[in-house]
């Protein structure tokens, strides 16, 4: 097995299986899109990119009308549904934590278009690789992950076998410092899985990520972290506890801690060399405050999610 590692020096921070988002409101529902910043269709242009299917959203109007002809009341019913969910409307009678939001941010570009990618010519979204589109690579088949370090943020891939989810054999398929990622955005729209990646020439991409707190928590905030031997006995002596007590602590690597805005503490560890074609790295990760106590979940600040 050949899984990626960090150069010497190096902080491996996290890995999470990506892949360019998919529209969910009824128009651009199972599609998706890449644009220039005109609005244009560029999939043709991207260099070493192979064809791919051409997309067309759906008109909800006309979807409406066939409805009403053919089913009559009960069809108009869940016309009208479809229409209030394309629309942005909740429907589903509400969403818990991690369920997402019925209200789109964008609805420019989640509702009437569905853009995965947004690149000026010679930007840096359009050197993204085309393996990270499900309908020119199939999960079944590839997986792609995404990989955060201090220094990075790597794109790879690797050949899934549905018999041995550990299999991973990774290719470097693109890597970006991190000096050029102006921001991430958690996406909410709709089951709060996509997120997007702005970079510091204003092109972007919307990806999917199937844990989006892991693959987000080290690109949201500032990236400070701390050298255990800068922590105070206190907030050292949970670090080692914490450790202690996590199963995963024989073969896993040195815990990384960060501090959040907010003044709490992030720990967390990962095993480097056991990688899931779905999860990514395991991790195990906890909360603390500046004298060292961990931070029960309800007693933890936005920024520490």
């Amino acid at each position: 097995m050949d899984t990626w590692q960090p150069e010497p020096g190096e902080t491996l921070l996290t890995r999470a299986y990506v892949t360019f988002a998919t529209g969910e409101a009824t128009r651009v529902r199972g599609m998706r899109w890449f644009r220039d910043t005109e609005r244009r269709d560029i999939q043709s242009e991207l260099p070493g990119w192979p064809e791919g299917p051409v997309y067309q959203a759906r008109s909800t109007g006309g979807s409406v009308a066939r409805n009403v002809g053919k089913g009559g009341l009960i069809a108009l019913g869940g016309a009208i549904m479809a229409v209030l969910s394309s629309a942005g409307g909740n429907v589903s009678g509400g969403s818990g934590p991690g369920s997402g939001s019925g209200t789109p941010d964008e609805p420019a570009d989640e509702i009437e278009d569905f853009p995965v990618l947004w690149a000026a010519s010679g930007s840096v979204a359009r050197t993204l690789p085309w393996q990270l589109d499900p309908a020119r690579s199939p999960e079944k088949h590839y997986r792609t992950h995404a990989i955060v370090t201090d220094r990075r943020l790597v794109i790879v891939g690797f050949p899934h076998s549905k018999k041995n989810d550990r299999l991973i054999e990774d290719e470097v398929l693109w890597e970006v410092p991190r000096s050029r990622i102006s921001r991430v955005e958690p996406k909410p729209f709709k089951d709060g899985t996509d997120v997007k990646v702005i970079f510091s020439d204003d092109s972007w991409c919307r990806l999917h990520a199937v844990t989006q707190e892991k693959f987000t928590r080290y690109l949201r905030h500032p990236l400070e972290l701390i050298p255990l031997d800068d922590l105070t006995p206190a907030q050292r002596t949970t670090v080692e506890a914490f450790v202690a007590a996590s199963p995963a602590s024989s073969d896993a690597g040195a815990p990384v801690v960060s501090r959040l805005p907010c003044g709490h503490y992030q720990i967390s560890f990962i095993r480097s060399y056991e990688v899931d074609s779905f999860f990514g790295l395991s991790e195990n990760d906890m909360t603390m405050d500046a004298e060292g106590a961990e931070v029960e979940c309800e007693d933890r600040h936005p920024d520490d999610f």
